[in-house]
């Protein structure tokens, strides 16, 4: 399944690769035996050449694509036929250096545990962080909180008050653990071992081969202090996430100082109604309703702070990313320069 997956986003890198995944809920363990992509679904042309962006975000929004969903029902109609585990547990796509909190992933899964199983789960492969020899591979859960929240839109300032929600409780991430199949394992024993040839023991130190470097000869790649190019790819993923941050809080600003406003006019009228309903019963005259106000004043909306809360996770994650690149880098610098060091205090 893991293999699959891989070289499914690998094949489709930088588009995003979306797919679904089968398996088996067993007690508190929730057990994948499969995975299938969805079928690529083509994008809307735009002055005859497509719009990278477009077609990313179309892809990304596969699995809520009517026909994808009968295209994976299907699939699983075929699979309980041959008796296999076909219970839909979920659903993975891929990322480019931790870039996957946004809007499409959210509704993905918001899709999958409202429509199928609370259980369901979204596999994230970073194909760019796999790239440097670590497999990159996670799983999450909306969290309950989040879910109700986005079940009645609520995310202005108020409710999220109130609730005490943070951008931290959006997601939950699960243990995820990979293993072989049985029958794999199985297989994997039955496979004949090649028989190891004798090696042959030189008499001397001098006759060792020079060409055959040993266990602790000198690399020198290892002292390079050049900076990592996915440290610095991260780095601008993060300033441009900022960027977004400090345009959503200008334009919550620009609210708030609107609503000010309003409420403002809203007051000197109510005063200035107050005063001409005082001097009409001192005339003895009837006064004039004191609510048309609203009907002459419109306060401003609030903007939906989902994209805050999602823009301030997604910032989280670059920053993760950032502490796990930079430590290699860091100990190289400190290693050489010892004027990074504080001086020691005689």
């Amino acid at each position: 399944v893991v293999m699959k997956i891989i070289k499914h986003c690998s094949q489709t890198f930088p588009t995003t690769a979306t797919g679904f995944v089968v398996g088996m809920d067993a007690k508190s363990t929730l057990e994948i035996t499969n995975s299938f992509p969805f079928p690529t679904v083509d994008a809307p042309v735009t002055d005859t050449h497509h719009d990278n962006n477009a077609v990313s975000n179309h892809a990304a929004a596969a699995p809520r694509h009517k026909a994808n969903t009968v295209y994976q029902n299907e699939m699983i109609r075929k699979l309980r036929e041959v008796n296999v585990d076909a219970n839909n547990v979920g659903w993975y796509t891929s990322a480019n250096l931790g870039n996957f909190v946004n809007m499409n992933m959210i509704e993905n899964q918001y899709h999958y545990q409202k429509e199928l199983n609370e259980r369901t789960v979204a596999i994230v492969h970073d194909v760019s962080r796999s790239s440097q020899g670590s497999l990159s591979l996670r799983a999450y859960r909306l969290s309950p909180a989040f879910m109700l929240a986005y079940k009645e839109n609520k995310f202005t300032t108020e409710s999220l008050q109130k609730s005490s929600f943070r951008y931290q409780d959006i997601l939950l991430e699960l243990p995820l653990q990979i293993h072989n199949s049985h029958l794999l394992t199985s297989f994997l024993h039955t496979l004949p071992k090649s028989p190891s040839q004798p090696t042959a023991i030189p008499p001397s130190l001098s006759e060792i081969p020079s060409s055959q470097p040993g266990p602790l000869h000198p690399n020198f790649t290892t002292l390079s202090l050049s900076i990592d190019p996915f440290l610095s790819q991260t780095a601008d993923l993060l300033l441009d996430s900022i960027e977004s941050h400090h345009t959503e809080l200008a334009n919550h600003q620009y609210y708030q100082r609107s609503l000010a406003r309003e409420q403002a006019k809203i007051t000197a009228w109510q005063q200035k109604r107050k005063a001409e309903n005082a001097s009409r019963v001192l005339t003895k005259q009837a006064p004039l309703p004191e609510d048309e106000w609203q009907r002459l004043f419109k306060l401003p909306q609030e903007p939906g702070r989902l994209e805050v809360l999602l823009n301030s996770r997604q910032v989280e994650q670059y920053a993760r990313q950032v502490d796990g690149f930079a430590a290699g880098v860091t100990g190289k610098m400190f290693a050489v320069r010892s004027n990074l060091l504080p001086e020691k205090m005689e």
